[in-house]
């Protein structure tokens, strides 16, 4: 089997269908081809870098930038993570979506970028909300009264 590494030795790039919900709503899961490049200087904060975290390889976004580590998470997740500069292998250079591509050098992308990370702190209470919510449903009870109903309204939308 080969492995990204070795593709973007061979090819200069890498492209490839995206696969978790970690990078959305930017990157759509089974949807979005990503293009993926060997980065040819240290990372920037907001960069997307490919890196291999023990067996398997994640696509995250550069948070912040360290001497010789980067602060990195996923666009949809509340966590840091802190990775060596060894483990990236690849930088994001763009996607393509629906046929249409986006660069990551493009001043609406940046845009969006900047605005979704200005968000976070918002977002990351909304989070937090959300598992207190389900946290309290779930010991009343009332969670599976709602997960019921939430199934009976999507059948009801399907079949009217």
């Amino acid at each position: 089997m080969t492995t990204f590494e070795e593709i973007l030795s061979r090819d200069g790039r890498l492209v490839y269908r995206t696969k978790g919900k970690s990078m959305e709503p930017m990157l759509r899961q089974y949807r979005d081809l990503v293009i993926i490049s060997p980065p040819s200087a240290r990372l920037k904060k907001y960069d997307v870098a490919l890196y291999k975290r023990e067996s398997s390889y994640v696509l995250h976004r550069v948070i912040d930038v360290a001497a010789d580590h980067y602060l990195i998470r996923g666009d949809n997740t509340y966590y840091l993570e802190n990775v060596p500069d060894f483990a990236v292998i690849g930088v994001l250079t763009g996607f393509q979506r629906k046929g249409k591509y986006y660069d990551t050098t493009d001043t609406a992308y940046m845009r969006y970028v900047r605005f979704w990370h200005t968000i976070y702190p918002l977002r990351l209470v909304i989070f937090h909300c959300r598992m207190i919510a389900v946290g309290i449903a779930r010991k009343t009870g009332i969670l599976r009264v709602i997960k019921k109903f939430l199934r009976h309204e999507k059948t009801e939308k399907r079949n009217p």
